[in-house]
């Protein structure tokens, strides 16, 4: 493989903000798109060869060959194209369809492959022929890809609009596929490998949830994450965890869980349950320690989070409080704002 931009390369980003960035805020003009929820691809052909590469820089390229062959048949013969891989089930992304692609056995990938397709949408050209982009206007880059990319059932164009009306309209709307908020790009910014330079606006909701347990942090010694629950039908279900605590909190936090400790191993709801965080290993890192030090299920927090993917929060939640006014059998799954309903389909119909 012989390309002006090669491989490994970092992926653009963008940071956090608190409200949507207007075109008056930043001169030159910018672009709203929606935020998709999948694994982040740059996309390298030069003929025949494929290599997908991750936002960590490992190649994605065995486990979607579907991916590989929708290229070949849509991409142009030499070029590099940033995006997103995603599965759409149902007419919403499924990103736990997307984590069970990534399995060590070629037959398993490839009988997948076949079960539930992935798309990839495409929102950024940094190469094409013997021309490197990176240094190009975003305006320019986006035209570009425009023009190369003809949207099949397995490759996409992601929408994009200067309109801040129609991109509010959208975060609204295009949260029930299972969309996250918006990205939002300046025109004139040029491709900048590994730093935060667009901007991201995310739904934030709060949730008040059970905890039930908590990972010691890799350090060791200190409260790493919390485990949160909510109750359905009886059942305390897992939902996520909350973390991205200081030291000195990580060191109060495990005071403050001391008194639930004691006798958590008796009928607690998580050790012979479906329900529980278990202790399989990630996928993203096998040899990450996934057991848990049981507490007690009485203490209520309160945790803000984005949005749910299937009966998990799909992203850490952030502590926000203790609620020692709450009964934990109170904390149910009916307290949780639902989004309503819009296909991916229209989605990746919009223009």
């Amino acid at each position: 493989m012989r390309l002006p931009v090669m491989p490994p390369v970092k992926p653009m980003l963008a940071k956090a903000v608190k409200s949507m960035p207007q075109p008056a805020d930043l001169p030159g003009g910018v672009l709203y798109e929606p935020k998709w929820d999948g694994f982040r691809c740059i996309v390298f052909r030069d003929g025949d060869e494929v290599e997908l590469g991750s936002r960590n820089e490992r190649p994605l390229t065995r486990y979607f060959p579907d991916i590989v062959d929708a290229v070949r048949d849509a991409l142009p013969e030499r070029c590099v194209v940033d995006g997103e891989i995603v599965i759409a089930r149902g007419g919403r992304l499924d990103f736990e369809s997307l984590q069970l692609r990534l399995h060590p056995a070629e037959s398993r990938v490839r009988k997948l492959a076949a079960e539930t397709p992935a798309d990839f949408v495409a929102f950024d050209l940094l190469a094409l022929d013997d021309t490197s982009l990176l240094a190009e206007e975003f305006g320019v880059r986006r035209a570009s890809l425009e023009r190369i990319v003809s949207p099949t059932s397995s490759i996409h164009l992601t929408p994009a609009t200067d309109d801040p009306a129609t991109a509010t309209q959208w975060f609204t709307d295009f949260e029930g596929a299972g969309l996250d908020g918006l990205i939002v790009k300046p025109m004139t910014l040029p491709y900048r490998p590994d730093q935060r330079v667009m901007f991201k606006v995310k739904h934030e909701r709060t949730a008040d949830c059970v905890v039930a347990g908590f990972r010691y942090h890799k350090s060791g010694g200190v409260v790493g994450s919390l485990l949160l629950g909510l109750y359905d039908d009886g059942e305390l279900r897992h939902v996520g965890v909350a973390a991205s605590f200081t030291m000195a909190r990580r060191k109060e936090l495990l005071d403050e869980l001391a008194a639930y400790r004691e006798g958590a191993d008796d009928g607690h709801p998580w050790l012979s349950s479906q329900w529980g965080p278990g202790g399989a290993p990630s996928r993203w890192n096998a040899g990450k320690d996934m057991s848990f030090e049981p507490l007690r299920p009485e203490l209520v927090v309160e945790v803000a989070y984005d949005y749910m993917e299937g009966s998990r929060f799909r992203h850490t939640a952030q502590f926000r409080r203790w609620r020692t006014d709450r009964d934990p059998k109170t904390c149910t799954f009916d307290q949780l704002e639902r989004p309503l309903t819009y296909a991916i389909e229209d989605v990746l119909a919009t223009r």
